[in-house]
């Protein structure tokens, strides 16, 4: 999860995109997790996309 996520992001930033909830949960579609429906984890990873911008 923490690799798609900084590849996320990365690309994102590399391709001049801005990462907004629809597309952060396209993109974790395919990891597989117990958590529900990954509120925190979309969460994290757009906090995570602005420190990193």
């Amino acid at each position: 999860m923490i690799m798609t996520a900084v590849d996320m992001i990365n690309r994102a930033k590399a391709e001049g995109q801005k990462l907004d909830e629809g597309s952060i949960r396209a993109q974790l579609e395919g990891n597989i997790c117990r958590c529900t429906g990954y509120h925190n984890i979309v969460r994290a990873i757009e906090s995570a996309a602005q420190a990193m911008a």
